[in-house]
Parts: C-alpha cells; structure tokens; sequence
C-alpha cells in the first residue's frame, strides 16, 4: 500500500489531503480566524458562484476541493493500476481528478451549506467608508506614503485601510483621528478630523 501512495503520480493527492488537514488544524486551533470570510464586493467571479463560495466561506469550499482532488485521484490511480499495473503520470492524473473534483466539490459545498449554520454576512462596500472617522494605527501618513488605519462600518465592524492626507504638506502620526473623504483606489484620502463630536 505505501508503495502505491508514494509513487510519483500521487504526490499531488497526498500533498492535497496533507494541506487539506493543514488547514482544518489552523482552524481548529484558532489561527485562521477570518481567513475564509471575506467579502467579495460585487463582483463574483463565475466559477467561485458556481461553487457555491458565499453561501459557504471561501476556506471551506477549498477545504471541500482538496479532499475531492485527493481522494478521486488517489481513487483513480487505484482503478489505472490495477489495468495498467502502475499509476498515471500525475500530468494525466491530476487534470482527470479536478475534472471529477469540480462537481464533487459544488456538490458537497452546497449540502454542507444547507446543514452549517449560516454566516450573517456584513461586506460593504469600499464608498461606504467615506465620510467615516478613523484612527492611523500604524506609521506615519503623508501625500503619496500611506499609513494603516482603523475604521468602522455603518455595522460597527472593523476594518484596516491604508490612508493618506487629502492636502499637501499635511501629515498624520499613529494615533491620530481623521475623516476619510475620498476612495483613491487601493487606498483612502482623508483630512484631519478637528471635531471632538466626531471622535
């Protein structure tokens, strides 16, 4: 048997199955908090929809992926084998399984999706933060050097985004409380925030 699973062409399953557990440890001690929760704004790639991923976090599905791809491959260099008396190569092997594991894993996805309790999704949208008040909590920020702050949503939910001055000249050191005016991309622009009201 260990002949078999440590041949060339499974190496891929084995490497799937052994991430696959990897990530359920992480998980399971806590470490991964959050990993799998992502928001997707507005735009699902098809593929992700079409695996269920939203009704299932994003963690998860591929969770369900690695142990479709390992045991279908495994499964079927079995059954190639036993014809051919030695496994595929794992070029050949490995497209045939995620071919199988592809549907295997909607499949999966959508029932676990029904038994496991619900997330209570709060994503925004990135527009939805401006105007709102944040803190830098890391560095400095300065006119094309961004800086780490802390901001919540109309939800009360936390979020880190990179924030710059809106005005030339203008800096804002950790700790300090700012207005987020404008959406610049993959960052926020902002000017200081003089309102005690507001903090």
């Amino acid at each position: 048997m260990w002949g078999f699973l440590s041949a060339d062409g499974n190496t891929i399953f084995l490497a799937a199955l052994l991430l696959m557990l990897l990530i359920g440890a992480v998980e399971a001690a806590g470490l991964g908090a959050g990993l799998g929760h992502d928001g997707l704004d507005g735009n699902d790639a098809s593929l992700l929809n079409w695996l269920n991923v939203g009704r299932l976090p994003l963690l998860m599905v591929i969770v369900v992926f690695l142990f479709a791809f390992g045991v279908t491959g495994l499964v079927l260099q079995q059954l190639i084998a036993g014809v051919f008396r030695h496994p595929a190569p794992a070029w050949l092997a490995g497209p045939l399984a995620a071919a199988v594991a592809l549907p295997f894993t909607r499949v999966l996805s959508r029932v676990l999706a029904r038994i496991l309790p619900g997330d209570e999704t709060t994503a925004v949208s990135r527009e939805t933060l401006v105007g709102r008040v944040a803190v830098i909590v890391t560095g400095e920020a300065r006119v094309g050097s961004p800086a780490q702050a802390r901001v919540r949503d109309a939800h009360g939910q936390t979020h880190y985004v990179m924030v710059e001055p809106d005005e030339d000249g203008e800096t804002f050191a950790q700790g300090a409380s700012v207005i987020i005016v404008r959406n610049a991309g993959a960052r926020f622009l902002a000017i200081r925030n003089e309102s005690e009201a507001l903090l």
